[in-house]
């Protein structure tokens, strides 16, 4: 048996609507689905992106065919890193200067590659990564990320 990958990962966010607007105008992200007050998941690549609001999923039971789903939340800012191709990497740091948005750093990795980091207005830490900083092929990843401002989907190869 082996794991194939990260199917889903999550962040919290108590107001939704401002982090669901950092998510889909300043990264391109789109979203499958929304509870209000609740969650709002985007598709990311072969993967999910899970944003939810700690105070409702802490504590509110859900179920899913009279199943509950396990309560979950957290409290502070957590991290998430979207892979981007090496090359498209100059057109996000210039987006998100264009956009206001502040690099909190950009790092260039002794074994290869480079991240910028931002933060989302929950203060989660969000990095733009090419895969090389762990080694991995960029062919590996498909970021399902908009790189720019014409609806092109630059992340196909």
């Amino acid at each position: 048996m082996t794991l194939q990958g990260i199917l889903e990962t999550c962040l919290y966010a108590d107001d939704l609507d401002v982090a669901e607007h950092f998510y889909t105008a300043a990264l391109g992200l789109e979203v499958f689905s929304r509870v209000p007050g609740r969650h709002v998941f985007f598709r990311c690549g072969s993967g999910m992106f899970l944003l939810f609001n700690p105070k409702h999923t802490r504590r509110e039971q859900s179920t899913v065919g009279g199943v509950p789903v396990p309560l979950h939340g957290a409290h502070g800012p957590g991290h998430i890193a979207f892979a981007v191709p090496a090359v498209e990497l100059p057109r996000w740091r210039e987006r998100c200067e264009r956009m206001g948005i502040v690099i909190e750093a950009e790092i260039a990795w002794p074994r290869g590659g480079s991240s910028l980091y931002v933060r989302d207005p929950a203060g989660n830490s969000v990095e733009l990564a090419t895969p090389r900083i762990w080694g991995l092929p960029e062919t590996a990843h498909r970021t399902g990320l908009i790189a720019d401002d014409h609806g092109e989907d630059q992340s196909s190869r």
